[in-house]
């Protein structure tokens, strides 16, 4: 496989009305994103059925929540979970939030798509 580099600064995009999602990378079976929260959004409840989720924040902090487990995240925390948890995520601090994300297997093309 070759190398492949991206800015992670290139790909920062904010919506006033929703989160975004900016797919880093995509191989066979897996993906990687970064997603954009501003102050009050979230990601709502879903699961990743299949996958291992690695997640870290690169800059804010929020809420995660996983299976009804509440974690208060902020920059440079790193969280990994199975992808049968109930997880979503929440920005209920004053700043935008960016979370790198990394499913280990695709539940879904769906999942690889850009938002």
């Amino acid at each position: 496989m070759d190398a492949e580099k991206i800015s992670l600064g290139a790909l920062k995009a904010y919506n006033p009305e929703s989160f975004t999602k900016r797919v880093v990378f995509k191989t066979e079976g897996s993906v990687t994103f970064v997603l954009h929260f501003l102050p009050g959004q979230r990601l709502p409840v879903h699961k990743h059925p299949g996958s291992t989720v690695y997640l870290l924040v690169l800059e804010g902090k929020g809420e995660l929540v996983l299976d009804q487990r509440r974690l208060a995240v902020e920059a440079e925390d790193a969280v990994t979970c199975g992808g049968e948890a109930n997880f979503s995520f929440e920005n209920n601090g004053s700043d935008p939030v960016r979370l790198y994300v990394t499913l280990t297997k695709l539940p879904d093309e769906r999942y690889a798509e850009n938002l």
